[in-house]
């Protein structure tokens, strides 16, 4: 018989994280015909309490929280435990204040084009973990899509800025 053991933990990992992203695909496909059009609204409850395990990782693994670059890092490396080793991210430093989180590939992408499901729903669920996250990381910073992939976009950027921030550069707009 075969032990858990023989097999490698990166197979292990794949396989849970493409369970975990498939996941909110069979949950959208059971309850969105039953409960209708507040499932996107229920569901995006469920996301921004999701967040809170951002939080509790980032708590229990000690990452750093302070500047826009520690909570783009902590973000990268949230995301990539949660919904494993397919994101591809790199956060980059635009200033002490800024920085920027770049998705290249999302196994929640991936799996909404294998899945049929209706629509695109990944970008709701992001968002809501997303935007939640950071400020519970860090509640004088905020983030901010810039760019989705979800919505046709080669790659997500994300921006990190202190809160304040965030207003005062869409007002510029």
């Amino acid at each position: 018989m075969t032990d858990i053991r023989d097999i490698p933990g990166e197979t292990r990992w794949r396989f849970a994280a493409d369970f975990a992203a498939y996941l909110p695909f069979l949950y959208d496909a059971a309850f969105r015909p039953v409960i209708g059009e507040r499932y996107d609204e229920i569901e995006q409850e469920v996301w921004m309490e999701l967040s809170r395990t951002a939080f509790a990782i980032a708590r229990d693994l000690s990452l750093p929280t302070e500047t826009a670059q520690d909570l783009a890092e902590t973000m990268r490396i949230v995301m990539v435990i949660l919904f494993g080793p397919g994101f591809r991210k790199e956060a980059l430093k635009v200033s002490p204040d800024k920085s920027v989180i770049l998705v290249k590939q999302c196994p929640l992408i991936e799996q909404a084009a294998t899945s049929g499901s209706a629509g695109n729903p990944v970008f709701r669920r992001c968002m809501a973990f997303t935007l939640t996250a950071v400020p519970l990381l860090n509640n004088k910073y905020s983030a901010r899509f810039v760019r989705t992939m979800c919505t046709g976009d080669r790659q997500c950027e994300i921006k990190i800025e202190k809160a304040g921030e965030l207003v005062t550069d869409t007002k510029k707009k």
